[in-house]
């Protein structure tokens, strides 16, 4: 049974790279938690910046129904009680703010 196992394992596709053409995961058992853990994480951080986007959006959305504009930057949300503070973007990203849009995206740092 052992052997069945470890056959079916290792005749699995070796191309390295999931149905949408990003390397995804090793494909090796031994890899298993590491990629594991490394999916949690990215999730984590994607599920991280869309909640943060999504509140800074409503502030903003919000600001600008109350106050006929938007604000000047994301420190006026502050100031004015619509968000208790600017949230702290993951690790190597930053907020980026447009006032004339009214958008805010989490950009890379870099």
């Amino acid at each position: 049974m052992l052997a069945l196992t470890v056959f079916a394992i290792g005749c699995g596709d070796k191309s390295g790279s999931s149905a949408s053409g990003r390397n995804a995961s090793s494909g090796n058992p031994v890899d298993a938690p590491g990629d594991y853990l490394k999916g949690a994480v990215k999730a984590q951080r994607d599920a991280t910046m869309t909640l943060d986007t999504n509140a800074l959006t409503k502030a903003i959305d919000q600001f600008n129904i109350e106050k006929g504009r938007n604000p000047k930057d994301l420190d006026e949300l502050v100031k004015e009680r619509y968000i208790p503070k600017v949230p702290t973007p993951p690790f190597g990203t930053k907020i980026a703010y447009d006032p004339a849009s009214g958008r805010v995206d989490i950009v890379s740092a870099r």
